[in-house]
């Protein structure tokens, strides 16, 4: 299949191999960001699919204390709960240099995520844009960020317009609510990265390339509005 001009498409033959290509180029994206604007501020997705490439950054020779980090979109559990997106990067990327990197969270105890969304949206708001670099992943129902197909406030989520910086999402299938960036911010960093892995995730990825409603598949939303560089990075 033909892919547009803005979509970069990076194929390793190892789940290893692309955790330490994609490892490289957000590092080399940081340190760019550091020299222009003496700070970098870095988006990551959780899921399983993430962990060796945040293994890998945690190791870059970058001056983490320059590094904003925070996270693509969140489920609204705590922060021990192994399902845990803050979790994750507090396992694997938030450690040694890179622990001296700060953390913006999405999730905030002892309140609900619909009664946290104005300070979660407040936060995200104080941090410089656009985005130095977002790490999206990829579901096999087309989801990226919290954006899934069945979710109630996928509109507002995936609203060009919004000047929301995140939303709420409830959804059947997710299980818990989560909180998500919204598209605008994600579309207007600086270098976007979609990671995926499996056969079955390309598939879903070359059907998103096909015309179709975006809300069916709603990495439709990111491939049709985003106007520079996607750079898509693939194992199988």
């Amino acid at each position: 299949m033909n892919l547009p001009k803005n979509l970069l498409l990076h194929e390793f033959d190892s789940s290893a191999g692309l955790a330490a290509a994609l490892a490289g180029e957000v590092s080399h994206q940081l340190e760019r960001a550091i020299q222009r604007s003496r700070k970098a501020t870095l988006a990551v997705s959780g899921g399983r699919t993430p962990a060796a490439f945040l293994k890998r950054l945690s190791q870059a020779e970058l001056d983490w204390t320059r590094v904003t980090v925070t996270l693509v979109d969140e489920r609204w559990v705590d922060p021990q709960d192994e399902r845990s997106n803050e979790r994750l990067v507090k396992q694997n990327l938030l450690v040694g240099r890179a622990g001296f990197a700060h953390f913006v969270p999405l999730y905030h105890k002892g309140i609900t995520a619909f009664e946290a969304e104005t300070e979660v949206a407040g936060a995200i708001d104080k941090l410089p844009k656009p985005f130095d670099v977002v790490v999206l992943g990829l579901g096999t129902d087309g989801h990226t960020a919290s954006w899934f197909p069945d979710a109630t406030e996928l509109a507002a989520a995936t609203d060009p317009l919004t000047s929301k910086p995140v939303s709420v999402i409830s959804t059947a299938s997710g299980g818990e609510p989560r909180m998500t960036l919204t598209l605008p911010i994600v579309q207007a960093s600086r270098f976007l990265a979609l990671q995926m892995e499996g056969d079955e995730k390309r598939q879903t990825f070359d059907r998103a390339l096909l015309d179709g409603k975006a809300d069916e598949l709603p990495i439709r939303h990111v491939l049709q509005n985003r106007k520079t560089d996607i750079n898509i990075f693939w194992a199988p």
